[in-house]
């Protein structure tokens, strides 16, 4: 008879966690607050890990987990779990994006509305006996202008508790379809819109380079006097210092922030300031979302662990047992393929193209579109998983369409990703050798290349020394190249070069790179 999977629970959660284990036919064991070499010796006894935020999953314990088959993070967050490390070893590792984006919506209103009448400051006057009646004066919400950053799963629940409150909501997110927009009953505005017209501002985007201090004294300069800031997303998108000037001189009115820069946050510049309210990042903290998690948790890795089925992973695509030894070789490359074509694109995507040929053609693509997906909006948006790919892509208004071939010029298998957007048209292609991942076109440039954790691309004109003038640039700051791959285009006097190399290659060094005479683009691409 075949041994029942045993699962470790190693955080505080809903008991329903642990009761759906067991229905399943799943041995569970209850084990919190161990120490990391605790967990390290303890783990080496089980086939999933059930966690939420509080235990770190990482290398070093990974090493440990012989047996180890899943990691399930109850929450959105994989923070405090080493993918890249589990990945490796072979470990699957699952979250539940959806069960806490009401509670986390909810959270923003509440802010709303205590910030609008200063709720929090006239308690604590009340109960100091002092009955300031004239000194708190609010600001009603109705009629008001209610500014989302960001129209996602949460940002989009907060914009419609905004129209049940019968305010006017302005929506900005690059992402945001017109036919969303209406769907969703919101006006998409450009982000200096949101900032001129809103009285109320709360940002609901990921924390990416390109989102990180996104309100900043530059943009708060561009807001109406008296605005209202809230925060309930991610520490660091608002940057604290530039935030407390405003405050200080009036022109903003007050803030509610869930979330800062440094978390636990024990000392805060703004921390017993007047018009700022605080909260220990509670987005999250409700009963029923901790319920929700750890029930979803709990019901996928017994999916998992019984049946092979895969859902809401985020370092592989959803496959079915039968499917994934046809599909294992394909994997990754679909997703270096997306990530490539998300970090090239300049503009919002129109269109993506996705072409199967050869071999590939002839097996169930839809976890490979799906994963080319997530790595084509890795780049730019936080937490999406193969799962969630195609509904944001949908969100977002990109249409996607897939080609199957029987046969493939010069290989037996190809991969070809075309994006389309604004500026112009992106081609990737990649085949599978000795199965391993390699491209072997970009944008019609015949070249031969793997994809390594940090690579440099540069188009420049076909003429010598360039790669002589790269290797000094990379060679004066201490950055080893471990691979440089050169394809050139006939006719045109053009090449493009692939360079990886050891280490993090700063703007700095880019920005050097691109004074070289024959350089016309350079950048940094990260696997």
């Amino acid at each position: 008879m075949t041994a029942k999977p045993k699962v470790l629970i190693a955080d505080k959660m809903s008991p329903q966690a642990e009761a759906i284990f067991k229905a399943r036919g799943v041995d569970v064991t209850v084990k919190t607050d161990l120490k990391p070499e605790e967990l390290k010796i303890e783990i080496a006894n089980y086939d999933g890990l059930a966690v939420r935020s509080t235990t770190k999953v990482t290398a070093d314990i990974l090493s440990s987990a012989k047996n180890l088959k899943v990691i399930g993070r109850a929450g959105i967050g994989v923070d405090n779990v080493d993918v890249p490390a589990a990945t490796q070893t072979g470990v699957v590792v699952m979250n539940t994006p959806f069960g806490n984006s009401i509670t986390t919506a909810e959270h923003t209103i509440a802010m709303l509305m205590a910030l609008a009448r200063d709720i929090p400051q006239a308690n604590a006057s009340t109960h100091a006996g002092k009955w300031e009646k004239t000194k708190f004066m609010g600001q009603e919400i109705f009629g008001k202008t209610l500014g989302v950053i960001g129209c996602g799963n949460i940002g989009a629940i907060v914009a419609d508790r905004g129209i049940g409150l019968k305010m006017k909501v302005i929506a900005f997110d690059p992402f945001l379809s017109a036919e969303r927009a209406v769907e969703l009953g919101v006006e998409k505005v450009e982000l200096d819109d949101v900032l001129a017209r809103a009285d109320f501002i709360t940002i609901h985007t990921p924390m990416t380079e390109k989102t990180k201090g996104i309100i900043n004294a530059a943009a708060i300069a561009k807001m109406k006097k008296g605005v209202r800031l809230i925060n309930c997303a991610r520490g660091g998108l608002i940057v604290e210092a530039d935030l407390k000037a405003a405050l200080d001189s009036g022109h903003v009115a007050g803030a509610a922030l869930d979330v800062f820069e440094t978390e636990p946050a024990k000392e805060n510049l703004l921390f017993n300031h007047a018009k700022v309210i605080c909260t220990p990042h509670l987005g999250a903290s409700t009963v029923e979302a901790q319920e929700n998690v750890a029930l979803q948790v709990a019901e996928q890795m017994s999916d998992f662990l019984l049946q092979g089925a895969v859902a809401n992973a985020v370092n592989m695509p959803s496959v079915s047992a039968e499917d994934a030894p046809k599909l294992k070789p394909y994997m990754k490359l679909s997703e270096q393929l997306g990530s490539f074509a998300g970090q090239m694109a300049t503009t919002d995507a129109k269109e993506i193209q996705i072409e199967y040929e050869g071999l590939v053609a002839a097996i169930n693509t839809k976890p490979l579109t799906a994963l080319v997906l997530a790595g084509f909006l890795k780049p730019s948006m936080e937490g999406v998983n193969i799962v969630s790919a195609p509904a944001r892509a949908k969100e977002r208004g990109i249409t996607i369409a897939e080609t199957k071939r029987d046969k493939a010029q010069n290989y037996q298998t190809v991969m070809r990703v075309t994006v389309k957007d604004a500026s112009g048209t992106i081609t990737i292609s990649g085949t599978i050798f000795n199965d391993r991942p390699r491209v072997i076109d970009i944008n019609g440039v015949p070249t031969d290349a793997s994809l390594n954790s940090e690579m440099l691309y540069v188009l420049n004109l076909d003429k010598p020394g360039l790669i002589g003038a790269v290797g000094t640039i990379l060679g004066d700051n201490k950055i080893n190249i471990s691979d440089f791959n050169l394809g050139r285009i006939p006719g045109k006097d053009r090449a493009i070069a692939l360079i990886s190399v050891d280490g993090t290659v700063p703007q700095t060094i880019i920005d050097q790179i691109k004074k070289i005479s024959q350089v016309e683009q350079a950048k940094v691409l990260r696997f």
